[in-house]
């Protein structure tokens, strides 16, 4: 199953479809080859290479923006290899400024992925859910979501991710995500909201935007159903960590 550049269909493609789908999209996380045919196989229909994952799996050590561009995209590479549905990949902060993030896309569109995502951290970055995280400047992400959208040579799913909410707040972090969609982001990847209000609040303001849901064991968001993430409209559930992940449109919250 090669990449598009080699004449197959864009796997972003599929992913756009699967988005206009009254179900969102769930994606557990995979973190080698394996992990993703067996999330194939359990009847997923996306997976989504988790960063976490990785840097545990190739080093076993915490996602503190150890691993560099080449790493990421040689694992979303070997995953994309061994499955069908469309892989979600973790961009980290896009390896660099603007101009990387040009490389960033097209390494990642030769490796078949159907979806990035790219945050708002500061270098090295450091897993969503830790305490300690630093941002770069509101507009230094949006000069890179401009680079990644011009960059694109296929139907890439770009996904931009703002932290903003432990550093800066709710009502910046609204700001962040407004302003990233406007940049040309396709979805919005809201981190660690900390409370069922303020996942409500997110989904609120901005539902004409087409958002992402970290569920992710252990962090600082609580645990909620599928049913709840589902009436709020987010279209893309990851499940990085989770020891068991509801079956497609199952009513659980693990």
């Amino acid at each position: 199953m090669g990449a598009f550049l080699n004449g197959q269909q864009p796997r972003g493609a599929s992913l756009r479809e699967l988005l206009q789908r009254p179900e969102p999209v769930l994606a557990p996380g995979a973190y080698d080859a394996l992990s993703a045919r067996l999330i194939e196989a359990a009847g997923f229909l996306a997976v989504y290479m988790t960063g976490f994952g990785t840097a545990a799996s190739l080093l076993g050590r915490p996602d503190v923006g150890l691993l560099g561009l080449s790493e990421m995209v040689t694992n979303a590479h070997r995953i994309v290899e061994a499955v069908g549905v469309p892989v979600i990949a973790d961009a980290d902060t896009g390896y660099g400024n603007p101009i990387n993030v040009i490389r960033t896309v097209h390494e990642y569109e030769q490796a078949g992925v159907a979806a990035i995502h790219i945050e708002d951290q500061l270098a090295p970055k450091k897993c969503g859910h830790m305490e300690g995280k630093q941002l770069v400047p509101a507009g230094e992400m949006v000069a890179k979501l401009h680079a990644a959208v011009a960059a694109r040579r296929s139907d890439l799913v770009l996904i931009a991710r703002t932290d903003a909410r432990a550093v800066e707040g709710m009502e910046a972090a609204l700001q962040r995500a407004r302003r990233y969609r406007e940049a040309g982001a396709d979805v919005i990847f809201f981190e660690a909201p900390q409370s069922e209000a303020e996942i409500e609040t997110v989904a609120r303001e901005l539902e004409d935007v087409p958002l992402l849901f970290n569920w992710a064991e252990g962090g600082k968001t609580p645990p909620v159903s599928y049913a709840y993430l589902r009436q709020l409209g987010f279209r893309i559930i990851i499940f990085p960590l989770a020891r068991c992940w509801p079956r497609r449109a199952a009513s659980a919250s693990c």
